[in-house]
C-alpha cells in the first residue's frame, strides 16, 4: 500500500518478435500497491482464521509444536536452500533480459525458469527421504512425539517444490507489471487449510486428544493440498500475460553464471538466517516441554512463539511488501541504467511511505497485545493463559517491526542494484545477535518468559542490523540531490516524527482499552485501535507528517467525487 500516486516505469520495453511479453513501460504504484494490499489483508485475515482453527484443533502445547514444526520445515528448507535466492533475484534478472535481449528476454526466463525447477525436484525428493533427520536437528522430541511429527514431515515437505513454483511464477508476472494475482492466491490455500482442520474438529471430536494414523494423513495431505491449489491458482493470470513456460536445457554461455553467483551469496545469507532461527525453535520447543515439566499454565514454547510472530509479521507483509514489490522493477531499471539518484529516491520513498503505517501498527502490538491476541487465538484448546504468554510475546516483538520493515526495503535496494554479496555480510550482525541474545534469554530467564525473551532478542537484533544496512546502503548510493526541502525529507526524520505521534496516541489507546475490557477482546481491541489512529490523524498536521496527511487528502478527494 503506498500514500501517494507515483507512475513509474516497471520496466523498458522490449524490442523484438516477444515485445509484448515484456512488463508495461508505466504502471501506477498507487494501484498496483493497493491491489497487493488488499490481496494481503484478505489473505491475512483468512490467514488468522486458519491459525485460530489449528490452535482450536491441537492447541499451544506439544500437539500443535509437533504440527507446527512439521509444516513449518518445508518452508525453512525452501526458503534456505533455494527460496530467498528466487525472491531477491529473479525480478532484476527478468527486467534486465527484457531490456538487454532482442527477444524481450523469453528464451533467458525460459532457461531461468527450468534450471530453479530441476533444483527444486532434486531438493523436494532429497528432504522427503531424510525427513527423520531433519526432524531431529530441529528438536529433541522421542517416542510417539518423534514419530508423530516425523510422519507429519513427510506429507508436509512436498510443499517445497509447489513454494518454489509458486515463486518462480509470481516473480514472472511481477516482473511484466502483474501483481495482484501472487498476493491474492494464498486466500485459496488459507480456506483449503481451514476447511481440512473444520474436518478434523469434526471426526476427532470427543477423542482423547491424540493424533491417530488416520488424522495424520489428512492433516499433512490436507496442509499441502493447500499449497498446491495456490501455486495453480497463478495459472489463470499467466495466460492472461501470454506467458507460455517452454523449457529449455541449453543453459551452457546462456548467461546464467550471474544470477547463480547472485543467488550463491542470498543462500549463504538465508543459511545464516536459519542458523539463527534453528537456534530459536530448538530452546522454544525445549522451553515448551521444561514448562509442561513444570505445570505452567500456557504454553510457553514454540507453537505460540510462531503464533506471536506470524501476527507480528502481519503489516509488514500487507504494506511494506506491496509497496516494494511494486517499486522493484522501477528500481531494478534504474538501477541498469546507472542512475542511482532514482534508486536512492525510491528507497527513501519505499522507507518513508511505510512507515507511515508499519509504526503505528508497532505501536498497536505494543498497547494492545492481549486483546489483539485474545481476539484471533483464544478460542478451543486455547485459554486466557496461552493468551498472555502469546501477548508478552508480541509485545516484545513489536519494538523490532518497525527495523523490519526497514530492513526489507534496504536489503532490496542492493538487489536492485544486483548486488546480494554487500547483505549477506550485513546480514551477519541480525543473525549472530539473534542467535546469542536467544540463547541468552534461554539460560537465564524462567521457562515462563525465555521464550519472550526470544521475542525480544529479535527486536534488537533488527534494530541493529537495520541501522548497518541502511549506513552502508547510503554511502553506497551517495548523497540526496534535489532542492533543500527534499534532502531535508529523510527517512530517519519521517521515522521520529511518527514515534513522538504513535507514543501518547498508544497510551490513549491502551487506557481506552482497559476502559471496556468487561466487553471482551474484540472490544478491547477495536477501541483502542480507533483511539490510536484518532491520535495519529490528530497529531499528523502539527508534527508535519506528509505521507499521512498526503493520505489523508487522497481518500478525502476520492471520497467526494
Amino acid at each position: 500500500m503506498t500514500l501517494a500516486d507515483t507512475t513509474a516505469a516497471a520496466a523498458p520495453a522490449a524490442t523484438g518478435p516477444d515485445a509484448g511479453r515484456a512488463a508495461p513501460e508505466k504502471t501506477s504504484v498507487l494501484r498496483s500497491g493497493a491491489l497487493m494490499a488488499a490481496g494481503s489483508i484478505v489473505s491475512r485475515a483468512t490467514g488468522f482464521v486458519r491459525s485460530a482453527v489449528i490452535v482450536a484443533a491441537l492447541g499451544t502445547a506439544l500437539l500443535g509444536d509437533g504440527y507446527a514444526v512439521a509444516n513449518t520445515v518445508p518452508n525453512i528448507l525452501y526458503i534456505l536452500l533455494i527460496g530467498g535466492a528466487l525472491n531477491a533475484v529473479f525480478v532484476p534478472e527478468l527486467v534486465r533480459a527484457a531490456k538487454e535481449h532482442e527477444d524481450g528476454g523469453a528464451a533467458y526466463t525460459d532457461r531461468l525458469l527450468t534450471v530453479c525447477t530441476t533444483a527444486l525436484l532434486v531438493i523436494t525428493a532429497a528432504a522427503v527421504l531424510a525427513a527423520p533427520l531433519i526432524v531431529s536437528a530441529y528438536t529433541g522430541y522421542t517416542g510417539g512425539q518423534e514419530s508423530t511429527t516425523v510422519a507429519l514431515a513427510r506429507y508436509c515437505l512436498p510443499q517445497i517444490l509447489f513454494y518454489g513454483l509458486f515463486t518462480l511464477l509470481g516473480q514472472v508476472l511481477n516482473a511484466r507489471g502483474r501483481f495482484g494475482a501472487m498476493m491474492w492466491t494464498p486466500v485459496l490455500n488459507n480456506l483449503v487449510v481451514i476447511a481440512v482442520f473444520g474436518l478434523f474438529l469434526y471426526v476427532s471430536h470427543g477423542s482423547d486428544g491424540t493424533l491417530t494414523a488416520s488424522g495424520t494423513r489428512l492433516l499433512g495431505i490436507g496442509t499441502t493440498a493447500g499449497i498446491v491449489v495456490q501455486a495453480l491458482g497463478l495459472i489463470p493470470s499467466l495466460r492472461a500475460a501470454r506467458f507460455r513456460w517452454r523449457p529449455r536445457f541449453d543453459w551452457r554461455g546462456s548467461g546464467l553464471a550471474r544470477p547463480l553467483r547472485n543467488a550463491g551469496w542470498l543462500v549463504l545469507l538465508v543459511l545464516t538466517n536459519q542458523l539463527a532461527y534453528w537456534v530459536v525453535t530448538r530452546l522454544s520447543t525445549a522451553t515448551g516441554e521444561h514448562a509442561v515439566a513444570a505445570g505452567l499454565a500456557g504454553g510457553a514454547g514454540y507453537t505460540a512463539y510462531s503464533n506471536a510472530y506470524l501476527l507480528w509479521m502481519v503489516p509488514q507483509g500487507i504494506v511494506t511488501v506491496s509497496l516494494v514489490t511494486a517499486l522493484m522493477p522501477r528500481m531494478s531499471a534504474a538501477a541498469t541504467d546507472g542512475d542511482l539518484g532514482r534508486v536512492r529516491a525510491d528507497v527513501s520513498y519505499a522507507l518513508r511511505s511505510s512507515a507511515a503505517l508499519v509504526v503505528p501498527a508497532a505501536a498497536l502490538f505494543a498497547a494492545l497485545a492481549p486483546w489483539v491476541i485474545g481476539s484471533v487465538f483464544e478460542y478451543g484448546r486455547t485459554g486466557p493463559a496461552d493468551v498472555a504468554v502469546m501477548a508478552g510475546m508480541l509485545a516484545a516483538f513489536a519494538p523490532g517491526l518497525i527495523a523490519y520493515s526497514a530492513q526489507y526495503v534496504l536489503s532490496r535496494g542492493f538487489y536492485a542494484l544486483s548486488d546480494t554479496r554487500t547483505p549477506f555480510f550485513l546480514n551477519l550482525v541480525i543473525a549472530a545477535l539473534n542467535a546469542g541474545l536467544s540463547a541468552a534469554a534461554y539460560l537465564l530467564l524462567p521457562p515462563r518468559w525465555a521464550v519472550t525473551g526470544m521475542a525480544a532478542a529479535c527486536s534488537i537484533a533488527f534494530t541493529a542490523g537495520a541501522a548497518v544496512t541502511a549506513y552502508v546502503l547510503a554511502r553506497r548510493l551517495g548523497p540526496r540531490a534535489g532542492t533543500r526541502t527534499q534532502r531535508r525529507s529523510t527517512a530517519v526524520r519521517t521515522h521520529l516524527r511518527l514515534l513522538a505521534a504513535c507514543a501518547p496516541a498508544a497510551a490513549a489507546g491502551y487506557a481506552a482499552a482497559r476502559s471496556v475490557d468487561g466487553f471482551g477482546n474484540f472490544a478491547g481491541a477495536a477501541t483502542g485501535t480507533a483511539v490510536i489512529a484518532l491520535g495519529v490523524v490528530l497529531l499528523a498536521r502539527p508534527l508535519r507528517l506528509t505521507e499521512i496527511t498526503d493520505l489523508l487528502d487522497s481518500v478525502r478527494r476520492r471520497s467526494g467525487r
